[in-house]
């Protein structure tokens, strides 16, 4: 089985730039023949109801789904399987010291800086009197190159980036590889702010024996300040805007697409005719 999937956290409703990456994924997926499938993300902030009105959303715009939806805090074994196959070390670090730290001769432009790399043990007992310690990957490689449909080839830092975090939860750079293997995730289409952690999450795709998806990182939805589409900007969510009837249209006109359904928009879907830059919902 090869597939695309859709994975939203659910902390809220969904906006329009979710519901518009939604469509995008699914008419990548079901254009090239593949399973579209659903993956909820829940292993940080949850509010009460979303997932079911972020599902209801999804339907009421025509998108569909295989299998059953998965949930990611029901997988936490295969994360912890999967974090035995890796080369890691305890990191004591907070945000805020990283931030400060100095960063290595030659390390790439944000990466972690090592303070923890190479503790001995007896450091090590002595930091952890004072903070649990997150677990980061001991990376081999300070970059990765992955193609993405839209962007082509883009090389990105891969860093001693964290895999479990101090309280015990794993991380999404983890999770999201060692699900998409599970499912046969072989396609990701995601908002292009994510682009920068494809190179990380490929990477750690091919040190637990997989292949890299095909990636497509498609533009954000801005609101009229001209940054990424947030609450705050007013009507955003589906029932905001007057439902389906209303925002579907809307998704539409902004890709270029015609047909009133999104089975119907799948007769002339092409990717290459997809705008490259950002769509600022009009308020």
């Amino acid at each position: 089985m090869t597939a695309g999937r859709y994975a939203p956290s659910p902390s809220g409703d969904l906006h329009v730039g979710n519901l518009r990456t939604a469509l995008l994924a699914w008419l990548f997926a079901r254009s090239t023949g593949r399973e579209f499938l659903l993956r909820v993300e829940d292993l940080d902030r949850v509010a009460d109801g979303a997932e079911a009105r972020q599902l209801a959303d999804l339907t009421s715009i025509g998108l569909d789904w295989d299998g059953p939806v998965v949930r990611q805090s029901a997988r936490t074994d295969r994360y912890a399987a999967a974090l035995e196959k890796l080369d890691v070390y305890e990191c004591y670090c907070t945000r805020r010291e990283i931030l400060s730290a100095p960063s290595a001769p030659h390390a790439p432009e944000g990466a972690y800086p090592g303070t923890c790399r190479d503790l001995t043990e007896a450091e090590r007992a002595v930091r952890r009197r004072d903070r649990p310690a997150a677990l980061r990957l001991r990376s081999a490689v300070d970059a990765f190159t992955v193609t993405d449909v839209l962007h082509g080839e883009y090389t990105g830092v891969v860093d001693d980036f964290v895999l479990r975090r101090g309280d015990g939860t794993y991380a999404y750079n983890l999770a999201v590889v060692v699900d998409d293997a599970a499912q046969g995730v072989d396609q990701v289409v995601r908002g292009d702010d994510l682009l920068s952690s494809a190179p990380r999450q490929a990477h750690l795709t091919t040190l637990l024996g997989g292949v890299p998806a095909t990636y497509a990182h498609v533009p954000m939805v801005l609101g009229p300040t001209g940054i990424r589409l947030a609450k705050r900007d007013g009507a955003v969510t589906l029932a905001q805007r007057g439902g389906a009837g209303v925002v579907l249209p809307e998704i539409a006109a902004s890709l270029g697409l015609r047909g009133s359904t999104p089975h119907e928009m799948l007769d002339d879907f092409d990717p290459a005719r997809l705008p490259r830059e950002p769509w600022t919902l009009p308020l």
